[in-house]
């Protein structure tokens, strides 16, 4: 199992990566992937949203179940990956097969800097799904 040390994590399981300045990119992780297995389906209808922290963004839709997708930090949806859109690439099981690369699930604008130091770093998230 894969944890990136460039990104920070939630403990519900979404990572994020801040590129440059305020944007940032946010996806599920390894273990949340392999937990829920082969993904089917990835809902998000919150782009142009700003969104609170914690707050739910879209949905992952796998064979056994349906789980929300959290904010990370709080800040304004910019994209949804077109690679995992119904309606452009419509592929999810990128998020099975490269989490923290082509699987990322949003991008987005960071509002608030500062929150991002309340998320886990890698070490921390893998002590927490050890």
């Amino acid at each position: 199992m894969d944890f990136p040390d460039n990104l920070k994590y939630t403990e519900e399981h979404e990572w994020i990566r801040v590129e440059g300045g305020n944007i940032a990119y946010v996806g599920i992780t390894d273990f949340a992937q392999s937990e829920l297995d082969e993904l089917v389906y990835i809902e998000v209808e919150t782009v142009g949203e700003t969104l609170d922290k914690g707050e739910v963004f879209g949905t992952v839709e796998a064979v056994k179940t349906t789980s929300d997708l959290f904010m990370p930090v709080s800040g304004k949806i910019l994209e949804f990956n077109p690679a995992l859109d119904e309606s452009e690439g419509d592929d999810p099981t990128l998020v099975n097969n490269d989490p923290y690369g082509e699987g990322w699930i949003i991008k987005m604008e960071v509002s608030d800097p500062g929150e991002l130091d309340e998320l886990m770093d890698a070490e921390a998230y893998e002590k927490m799904v050890g």
